[in-house]
């Protein structure tokens, strides 16, 4: 359902198929875990005792922990995307122009998708680089239970 809205709207706007299907999946993974620990939570623990209160904060945390690595791995994504985009796409045109071989070969469609395709490929290979460096750091510094 969630990939349905998020595809009528971002499909206007350009914004490739492909990126509209990793965001709905990580967003239904997100909203899976979510539902889940909170279920586990509840199931494990007697209703209203001490260890409930404590063990819903710290799944509180971890829920904030990996949402806060999944943002800082999508905004990561963002600026390496845009920066492959204009390092792409500078040569593409330029070349287009220059060589009669791309000329007579890369129409705006080829054009399109050759920048395209490294800017998808630099966005999911540093946002994944980024969110498992976040997740390997928060590893190894558990969250204090203050």
């Amino acid at each position: 359902m969630v990939g349905i809205i998020v595809l009528t709207l971002m499909l206007p706007l350009g914004i490739n198929a492909h990126v509209i299907n990793q965001f709905t999946n990580t967003f239904s993974i997100l909203s899976f875990c979510s539902i889940n620990i909170f279920k586990m939570a509840n199931r494990n623990v007697a209703a209203n005792s001490s260890f409930e209160r404590t063990s819903l904060s710290y799944l509180d945390q971890k829920l904030a922990m990996a949402k806060r690595c999944s943002h800082e791995g999508v905004m990561a994504g963002a600026k390496a995307a845009v920066v492959a985009t204009i390092a792409t796409a500078i040569p593409t045109l330029a070349s287009v122009r220059m060589l009669p071989w791309a000329r007579a070969n890369l129409n705006h469609t080829a054009q399109a998708l050759i920048i395209s395709t490294v800017a998808g490929a630099a966005y999911f290979i540093v946002a994944d680089k980024t969110v498992l460096a976040t997740a390997r750091k928060n590893s190894f510094n558990p969250p204090s239970n203050a």
